[in-house]
């Protein structure tokens, strides 16, 4: 029996567990009952060993879960998968669906198999881009949720949505709850820019086509450079990128959440990494531009990963209260 320990913790959820010769889940001072998950897991695991879990913080039975599902998959070596459908979690291992939790006041027949087939089976979200490799971060996010992702290029005849907003929350809400409407799935859509301050927030919402709707980065960095070549002081050419992330579903209140990422504009641009205006955006005080960062160091504490962050802290309770 292996002597590791287990933990998961973030905002809302908090859990340590441990193997132990029975199953138990202790429930340090909150008002909920986890017996039912207690018997439901114990019974996945054909009594080769018990977890021995604590909860301290608690939003959602689907992470307690996945948590527990998580360590018998470390420690026996099984391939267990967790996902969400219709309100209920479904556990599969391989072709074989292991585990069917229900909520306590139990799903309508009806709302559980509506039109679904084998194949689509679980809960979705759509995320409207049709860009590959941001689709894959976010696939790889909500995994960890037990929800499949597709993206736009799953929906060739959806028409494209102008981002006419004079914010970036409106231009997300655009996005999201438009396409929300139009395929009566669940979106999520970002709307990300600089804004400079001695530009007055400049270029902001329109920072993809701030030197004209067709222009290219390079153009849109010159032109950047030119709006700021009489502010000579690197202290007043503050900036920051900002992401707004939307989630919407027909009928629900939007999930909105924001991040902003504090740095300044250089005098010239440097690095080969990144996009957009990564060459000239000084990354606080470190002196190297965002385009002189590793992918992993621009992902831990850029704007869109700080979002995404705070998006995973409160999206379960979200889906929760929603559904």
């Amino acid at each position: 029996m292996t002597d590791k320990i287990y933990e998961y913790k973030d905002d809302q959820d908090w859990f340590v567990g441990k193997w132990s010769d029975f199953p138990n889940i202790y429930n340090l001072g909150l008002e909920r009952d986890f017996f039912q998950i207690e018997h439901e897991l114990a019974g996945l695991n054909s009594g080769e060993q018990g977890f021995d879990v604590s909860v301290l913080r608690y939003s959602s039975d689907f992470r307690l879960m996945a948590f527990i599902i998580e360590m018998i998959n470390d420690a026996m070596g099984r391939q267990l998968e967790i996902k969400q459908h219709k309100g209920a979690i479904l556990i599969s291992e391989g072709q074989q669906l292991r585990l069917v939790h229900l909520p306590e006041q139990g799903l309508p027949l009806s709302d559980f198999f509506a039109g679904e087939g084998q194949a689509s089976l679980g809960d979705k979200i759509l995320i409207a881009t049709r860009n590959e490799g941001k689709t894959k971060e976010f696939r790889q996010m909500f995994k960890k949720l037990g929800l499949a992702v597709e993206n736009l290029n799953d929906y060739p005849d959806l028409p494209e949505v102008e981002e006419t907003g004079t914010t970036f929350e409106e231009n997300a809400r655009l996005k999201a709850e438009t396409i929300a409407e139009l395929t009566g799935q669940m979106v999520l859509a970002d709307d990300s820019g600089l804004k400079v301050d001695a530009l007055g927030g400049l270029p902001g919402v329109w920072s993809a086509r701030f030197s004209g709707p067709n222009e290219s980065d390079d153009q849109n960095n010159a032109k950047l450079l030119h709006e700021l070549a009489m502010v000579f002081e690197e202290k007043d050419r503050s900036a920051q990128f900002h992401t707004t992330l939307v989630v919407a579903a027909p009928q629900r209140e939007s999930l909105v959440v924001e991040a902003d990422w504090p740095g300044y504009i250089g005098f010239e641009a440097k690095g080969d990494n990144g996009f957009g205006y990564d060459p000239l955006f000084l990354v606080g005080e470190t002196g190297r531009t965002a385009a002189q960062l590793t992918a992993e160091e621009k992902n831990a504490q850029s704007h869109r990963g700080l979002a995404v962050k705070k998006l995973m802290e409160v999206f379960p309770a979200w889906q929760q209260e929603q559904s």
